[in-house]
């Protein structure tokens, strides 16, 4: 139904250009927010009436005389009706309706997707510091970011998933703290724990592992412990090398693959930060004040200037050491590399926690002189996840200590489940997941719900035994039914809507889209039966449950989320 909208929209614009030269360009066509007032709806009248100084009425009414007259929507339009102040809602022909199905079981999988167009765009998400196993949150972040960069592939794009790896800084101290005094014996709740240690039970399981001397295989390094307690930079690249490796089989189980893991180390190491630095030094972006070096970000809109550099600390026995770089500095060097490397389209998907960090970031960016421009990157912010299983909110994990892990909710569920329902809401809105529904084999279950109107649409054609293939050029006059036609409207909406969740970054649209068109076809199968004598008549109905099917298998993809064949 694509190319019908095309060329409605091309005579529309014809025929608004004959009302005022120049309103072409706006030609539009909405889906109506209630189904009853037609199949799609024209507003250019009210949008016209006040520079033409006429009657939106009576303006509409011209408008709709033309387009009754014009040969493509005498084609493919069965009505125009004018409604309210000026709204022209168009009714379209069974013809109209049936032409998705031709395009879907044309297209199958490439059904919804744009022509790739080369432009590269990257995608940071999870980033979670090497300090512990990944938490719900992560997961939040990880199904969002899968699906945003489907989205994002499916319009075109190029997409680039990278994993920023905060492997330095005073987290990864504590982390190598916290293991040696394992190491040494000591535990939490015996004097001399630190509070700020971590307390989970991993950490143990690295300390004995240090002290067996054995080696880890993460993603990009190797190590072998040497088992001394008072080896402190050793028990640091150990720790690092399991956690990253315990976080490996994290993403593994979800399905999960990046193209490119970035170490905050190594901006440090290869001179990136420093040079980040001088550039904001030599563009007199900066001042000294109190022994620390300030950033002018109150130039780029933030509420006030921001440290960059702290000033020197005297110790008590009389040693002086060298303030060290506020956190920010290194993601200013980390987002000039994206932009060196040719991305001009950056996301970052982070918890709302780094609210805070967006302003001086992006101030940080203009103010290298790069030409990086004022929105340069943009943030997905979602909030963190209650997790209740048995009617009561979990907190606590064994293997991590304090919070739910990523792996524990897979365990309970499954991947697909908590894909699901970790995108079934916008991002920054509180999110509650429910495990004992997540694993209910019912129409309660959204993901199950989903799910079986697929595996129900492909036991039909096992049951047909028929070549899916055949499908595409069948008679569809027979599907001139109300619930066909409907169903026919939601399959043409999905090109439409992976756009705007793409353009809104909104993979939650592609959820709610999904739940309506499987209980569309729910509705559809329970009014018509498919398999029937007559073999126009099946074949038909054939060929637009086969297009259903392939259209949930589309966009269940989108979402990282499978789709059974049985259930």
């Amino acid at each position: 139904m694509q190319s019908v909208k095309q060329q409605l929209l091309a005579a529309l614009a014809v025929e608004l250009e004959h009302l005022a030269p120049g309103a072409g360009v706006g030609a539009a066509l909405e889906s109506p927010r209630q189904a009853a007032h037609g199949d799609w709806a024209c507003t250019a009248a009210m949008q016209l009436a006040k520079p033409l100084k006429a009657n939106p009425r009576q303006l509409a009414e011209q408008l709709r005389g033309a387009l009754m007259a014009n040969a493509v929507f005498a084609r493919w339009v069965a009505a125009i009706e004018l409604a309210g102040p000026g709204f022209l809602n168009l009714r379209l022909t069974p013809a109209a309706k049936q032409q998705v199905l031709r395009q879907v079981l044309t297209q199958r999988q490439d059904f919804g997707r744009q022509a790739a167009d080369g432009a590269p765009m990257i995608v940071e998400f999870v980033s979670a510091n090497p300090t512990g196993p990944l938490h719900v949150g992560h997961g939040r972040q990880a199904a969002l970011g899968d699906a945003l960069c489907n989205l994002f592939a499916s319009q075109g794009w190029r997409v680039h998933r990278e994993f920023y790896y905060n492997d330095a800084g005073v987290q990864i101290d504590t982390l190598t703290t916290s293991v040696q005094l394992r190491a040494q014996g000591c535990k939490p709740g015996d004097a001399g724990w630190p509070e700020a240690a971590y307390n989970g039970d991993y950490i143990q399981d690295i300390a004995d592992d240090f002290l067996a001397k054995k080696t880890v295989q993460a993603d990009d390094r190797q190590f072998s412990a040497s088992g001394d307690v008072h080896d402190r930079e050793g028990i640091r690249q150990f720790a690092v090398a399991y956690l990253r490796h315990e976080q490996d089989k994290d993403l593994q189980a979800f399905g999960l693959k990046f193209d490119e893991y970035y170490l905050e180390s190594s901006l440090y190491s290869s001179g990136r930060v420093a040079a980040t630095v001088q550039r904001l030094i030599d563009a007199g972006k900066t001042y000294e004040q109190d022994g620390a070096l300030w950033l002018r970000t109150t130039e780029y809109g933030d509420d006030k200037d921001r440290v960059m550099k702290k000033s020197a600390v005297t110790t008590a026995d009389g040693r002086t050491s060298e303030g060290g770089y506020t956190y920010f500095v290194p993601d200013v060097a980390y987002h000039v590399t994206k932009w060196e490397r040719g991305y001009r389209k950056a996301i970052n998907i982070q918890g709302t926690d780094h609210h805070g960090t967006i302003a001086r970031v992006r101030a940080g960016l203009q103010a290298v002189g790069l030409g990086i421009p004022a929105g340069y990157p943009d943030y997905v912010l979602h909030t963190m996840v209650r997790v209740v299983r048995g009617g009561q909110e979990v907190k606590i994990s064994k293997r991590a200590g304090s919070y739910v892990t990523l792996r524990d909710l897979i365990e309970w569920t499954s991947a697909d489940a908590v894909r699901f329902f970790l995108l079934s809401r916008k991002p920054d809105t509180e999110y509650t997941f429910d495990v004992d529904l997540a694993v209910q084999k019912n129409n309660d279950n959204p993901v199950y719900y989903v799910q079986y109107a697929h595996a129900r649409i492909c036991s039909v054609l096992q049951a047909w035994g028929g070549d899916a293939n055949t499908l595409v050029n069948v008679d569809l006059a027979a599907l001139d039914t109300p619930a066909a036609q409907t169903l026919m409207l939601h399959l043409a909406r999905y090109p439409d809507v992976l756009a705007g969740a793409a353009q809104d970054f909104a993979p939650h649209d592609v959820v709610f889209y999904l739940r309506e068109l499987a209980a569309s076809y729910h509705s559809y199968y329970d009014a018509e039966r498919i398999l029937v004598d007559d073999e126009s008549v099946k074949n038909a109905r054939l060929a637009l449950v086969a297009a259903t099917a392939q259209v949930l298998h589309n966009g269940l993809s989108i979402l990282g989320v499978s789709a059974p064949v049985r259930m």
